[in-house]
């Protein structure tokens, strides 16, 4: 079958993003901090939304300062707003850290973010109870949320990280952009190994907490200070990240900077890849794979042979996040299904290469691979190649409907169903439930579809 590389009608705008802008995902990472409040340099509105999007996925409250520019700091510049800002934020929230991320209209003006920050603590040399600051460029014009997070999580480190920091034999975990649900996962394995970690960002609590009699300013939870100050005296690092350039990543930096080896995996996700990680963790810590997780092992082999009729030879879109879209290929190729397309709005060149390095041993095929792709360009792709399912964030909700076409919601943003941040991704556990899902999918499609229906599998 010959499939078109675009739309007949040539469009130079994006009309339907599959992606979010840069700094919603600064804003995350710095969440994922303990006693820490994400700062946006720009106008209201941008603080504004994201606080609104993040808030409908995650179901908790999330504050974002703003230092509230308007038409006149776009004409003199936002330094005395962002210092302003800054003032009142310390003063209201009392944070250990605020995490300052640029936006499209202070980066096109031009403003020096990381100078201005250095004159403020100047201007300020008589306080003592000032929070520490890290600043991340994130214009949203270019780029993705996920750059915003990774450039968030590294100026975090490149910023804090102590130099001449005593060995230790704790493991610098950096999961990427996954749920709180896997945050806690990995706390487990982690736990189960008997290894201490510092999990960077760490979202398991600061965005899926507890129903409160107070609403705290800060949530309790989040990677302590103390532990990023000393990453760079860690044991070793592991960083989920296939597309990431291996050039350029916060592991690396940690590599290059402070001699802390760095593993670069793809997320573990399904039974090779979770095989990967926990081949790694056993060469770390000197200890064989915990019994209950090789049991969990198991009991997914035994869940693929149980259910493979009714999802082998399904042909499925996987689209989303460039990361979650190569641990997704690698997922349902072990489960029998054939992806047909792998599509992100991400570009980061590395895509095809990551994939391909997944199913080379699996696929029969190697699917469509796209990147840079907007949902109108998707669509159009997956009209033609009629899958029988859809694999990715709720944003693919319209294209499901429109053609009919189950649609299993995994990764960032899910705002049209509840438990977007329980979702478990992770592990030969997140496989089991991801299966479990698609097949069950699968099921009540040949249901539905049925004229005579069936009530027994």
């Amino acid at each position: 079958m010959k499939i078109k590389t675009a739309p007949k009608n040539k469009f130079v705008s994006t009309t339907n993003a599959c992606k979010l802008c840069r700094p919603m995902g600064a804003a995350i990472a710095f969440r994922g901090v303990e006693n820490a409040v994400p700062f946006l340099h720009g106008s209201q509105g941008c603080a504004t939304y994201m606080r609104r999007y993040i808030i409908s996925h995650f179901n908790e409250p999330i504050d974002i300062a703003s230092s509230s520019l308007g038409e006149k700091n776009a004409v003199f510049g936002g330094g005395p707003n962002l210092k302003l800002g800054l003032d009142n934020v310390s003063a209201k929230y009392k944070p250990s850290l605020v995490g300052v991320a640029t936006t499209c209209l202070t980066e096109t003006i031009g403003d020096d973010a990381p100078g201005l920050i250095k004159e403020y603590f100047r201007e300020r040399s008589d306080k003592t109870d000032l929070p520490e600051l890290v600043n991340v460029s994130t214009p949203s014009y270019s780029g993705t949320h996920m750059e915003g997070f990774h450039g968030a999580v590294q100026s975090i480190v490149e910023q804090l990280a102590d130099e001449n920091v005593a060995p230790h034999d704790a493991i610098n975990l950096l999961p990427g952009f996954v749920s709180p649900s896997d945050i806690r996962y990995l706390k487990e394995v982690m736990a189960d190994f008997g290894r201490a970690a510092t999990i960077l960002p760490d979202i398991s609590e600061t965005l899926d907490g507890p129903a409160l009699r107070e609403y705290p300013l800060i949530p309790p939870g989040g990677t302590p200070l103390k532990q990023i100050h000393a990453m760079g005296g860690a044991k070793a690092t592991i960083e989920f990240g296939p597309t990431l350039d291996p050039n350029k990543t916060t592991g690396t930096l940690l590599e290059q900077k402070h001699g802390v080896k760095n593993h670069l995996m793809g997320l573990p996700m399904g039974i090779n890849e979770t095989d990967a990680f926990f081949r790694v963790l056993e060469l770390l810590t000197g200890k064989p794979t915990p019994e209950r997780h090789q049991a969990e092992r198991d009991r997914l082999v035994d869940a693929y042979v149980d259910g493979h009729k009714y999802v082998s030879g399904k042909r499925a879109v996987i689209y989303g996040e460039e990361d979650l879209v190569v641990g997704l290929t690698a997922l349902l190729a072990e489960f029998g299904i054939h992806p047909v397309l792998c599509a992100s709005g991400g570009n980061s060149g590395r895509l095809k290469e990551a994939i391909q390095a997944v199913t080379k041993d699996i696929l029969p095929e190697q699917p469509l691979i796209r990147e840079g792709h907007d949902f109108y360009e998707i669509a159009a792709l997956t009209e033609e190649l009629k899958p029988d399912l859809l694999v990715g964030h709720s944003k693919g909700y319209p294209m499901s409907r429109k053609l009919d076409i189950p649609i299993i919601r995994l990764g960032f943003p899910i705002h049209d169903r509840l438990g977007g941040q329980r979702l478990l991704h992770l592990g030969y556990r997140g496989a089991q439930q991801i299966f479990d899902l698609i097949a069950n999918a699968m099921i009540q499609k040949k249901q539905d579809r049925s004229s005579v229906g069936y009530s027994y599998m």
